[in-house]
């Protein structure tokens, strides 16, 4: 692809120069997958425990999105490395193939993530239990594997199962662990959901990248089951995430307040409603943004009504 081509892509996709082409690199819209599970496992401590621990809240926010910002970058590198990733590819930091940033920046910048992560992890050990210290490292393990390694997480129909279950369920029971010192069933209860919405954003983005990773060999599920049908079960994902949380708001397991997260039915309407017969990757980003948004909406409106619980 000559200059002419990769610059019409980059305006197509609104690039800009400067600061924005290593904000990219981030992809920040998927940061919200590490946000909300600290968020939501911390308020829900909350509610247990009012003596709550500032620092380690947001030590474990840092790290969590550290971890997911490396996870992103060690995906931007391994992609390229493996001829992936091109100048058309939509979805990606294009840090590499349209910004000229050199392949080992990206992944020194990426292990440097990893190594902050450690030092608040141990700061979160002397605080909590060092327990927590391997579960860590199998964390950034699998962060590291989902497209690093022999077979990639990424490529196999194990995506989002992956995704949902270590950046969902685990975060959410470290993040209140290392507030209560314990795991209860209701907490790993109420991460189903967000596990569900985590791996809904990993599902949207193998929606959109679907020609372009059957063409490679991927074998995701988004592949195995065709693109109207990822869709359908992504549908699913959506609602029996807000089935199970009106069912925690009936047993006792989430407050009256949680009613509030329901508020983000809208945008999943508005993301499938986004995602309804559109083949090009380009044309569904905006469907893609909106799941993040989802997950951000949802997430947030949770850990809120957790914290309004636990003051009045």
């Amino acid at each position: 692809m000559n200059t002419s081509d990769n610059h019409t892509i980059k305006q197509a996709l609104n690039e800009k120069e400067g600061f924005q082409i290593w904000w990219r690199l981030l992809r920040p819209h998927t940061l919200t997958a590490s946000f909300v599970p600290v968020f939501v496992g911390s308020m829900f401590a909350f509610t247990e425990d009012t003596n709550f621990h500032l620092l380690l809240f947001f030590a474990m926010l840092l790290a969590s999105m550290l971890i997911q910002s490396a996870t992103n970058m060690f995906n931007e590198y391994y992609d390229f490395v493996r001829g992936l990733d091109t100048e058309e590819s939509v979805g990606i930091g294009g840090t590499i193939v349209r910004d000229g940033i050199q392949p080992k920046t990206v992944l020194t910048l990426a292990l440097t993530f990893f190594g902050i992560a450690i030092l608040l992890g141990v700061y979160i050990c002397i605080e909590s239990s060092w327990w927590i210290a391997l579960i860590g490292l199998v964390c950034m393990l699998f962060g590291y594997l989902y497209t690093g390694g022999p077979l990639p997480i990424a490529y196999t129909p194990f995506g989002e199962l992956f995704s949902g279950f270590l950046m969902g369920t685990v975060i959410i029971g470290i993040s209140y662990f290392i507030q209560t010192n314990a795991i209860t069933a209701e907490v790993i209860w109420v991460s189903i959901p967000v596990a569900l919405f985590i791996g809904a954003i990993m599902l949207s983005n193998n929606i959109r990248d679907l020609d372009g990773d059957k063409k490679n060999g991927r074998k995701t599920i988004a592949i195995l089951v065709g693109r109207k049908n990822a869709i359908k079960v992504l549908a699913g994902l959506f609602i029996l995430s807000f089935v199970l949380t009106a069912a925690y708001i009936i047993t006792g397991i989430l407050p009256l307040w949680s009613l509030i997260s329901f508020l983000a039915i809208v945008k999943a309407f508005d993301v499938i409603k986004k995602f309804q017969g559109k083949t090009m990757p380009i044309e569904m980003m905006p469907a893609m943004a909106a799941t993040g948004k989802t997950n951000s909406i949802y997430g947030l409106l949770l850990g809120i009504s957790l914290l309004i619980d636990a003051v009045i």
